[in-house]
């Protein structure tokens, strides 16, 4: 049997593919499992330096979870919470890991898709990207662990407009949104998605580590504390960094080693 969530590796670069390209990537029960455990066995690899998502084939990233499964598995308010924890796993893993986390999206990403997608640190797509969360249609509401990454990147404002409307919406209008970072040409998506994953894996490890902690707690309101401030040049004190000083004098290469 296929998986469901394949990881292939190449070199430092991991790619996480969403493989159901039968049902255009939904997420079904097993999937969310599956992508969690994913998610948190690469972030404790010291080996991996950039983490790439994406969904099978160019149709889709992934439209959301799989409505067929509903009536087995979220049929009730009860059962719903289960399932709930699942989609909460999948979000804690994303954003804890410590590895930069890259979306390569194609198609439709919409749902389910969006979050998954939302979770990553930088987002490309293609011109022909259809973006949404039209689950006002179905009679759901998206649980608070769902909601935020939504209203983290676009404000409350828009995801409100996102969820109240339910439109699917283009690439220009994400990310003006901010729900993307780039839009190249649909042919040019998987291109441009490696070309930055092997710029983001030639960087520095433990500084790509560093800037995601520093962002996640630029967005918490408490005073940065004393101890918090001295983190910020640990780095002096790594082995890559003086490898990269180095390599900048000499006007070569750094080879990173992430100590």
């Amino acid at each position: 049997m296929t998986e469901a969530i394949l990881v292939e590796r190449s070199g430092p670069i991991a790619t996480v593919v969403l493989n159901r390209p039968d049902k255009l990537n939904a997420m079904n029960k097993s999937m969310w499992q599956a992508l969690a455990a994913a998610v948190d066995t690469l972030s404790a690899d010291d080996g991996v330096r950039c983490i790439v998502v994406r969904g099978a084939g160019e149709k889709a990233f992934c439209p959301g979870a799989d409505i067929s499964e509903f009536e087995r598995e979220r049929s009730n308010a009860a059962q719903a919470a289960d399932y709930g924890r699942l989609v909460r796993a999948v979000v804690a893993s994303m954003e804890n890991c410590r590895h930069p986390l890259l979306a390569q999206i194609h198609g439709l990403c919409v749902g389910g898709g969006l979050l998954i997608a939302s979770l990553c640190d930088i987002r490309i797509c293609g011109e022909s990207g259809r973006f949404g969360v039209p689950v006002k249609n179905l009679g759901l509401v998206e649980a608070y662990a769902e909601m935020a990454p939504l209203v983290r990147l676009a404000g409350a404002d828009a995801a409100l407009e996102i969820l109240l409307e339910g439109r699917v919406f283009g690439a220009a209008e994400a990310k003006d949104k901010r729900l993307v970072t780039r839009v190249v040409p649909d042919a040019e998506v998987a291109a441009e998605a490696a070309a930055a994953a092997q710029r983001i894996a030639e960087g520095a490890p433990l500084v790509a580590r560093w800037h995601k902690k520093f962002a996640r707690r630029l967005a918490d309101p408490r005073p940065i504390s004393e101890a918090e401030e001295r983190e910020c040049y640990a780095c002096f004190d790594t082995e890559d960094f003086r490898i990269g000083w180095a390599a900048f004098l000499a006007k070569r290469k750094p080879d990173f080693v992430g100590r």
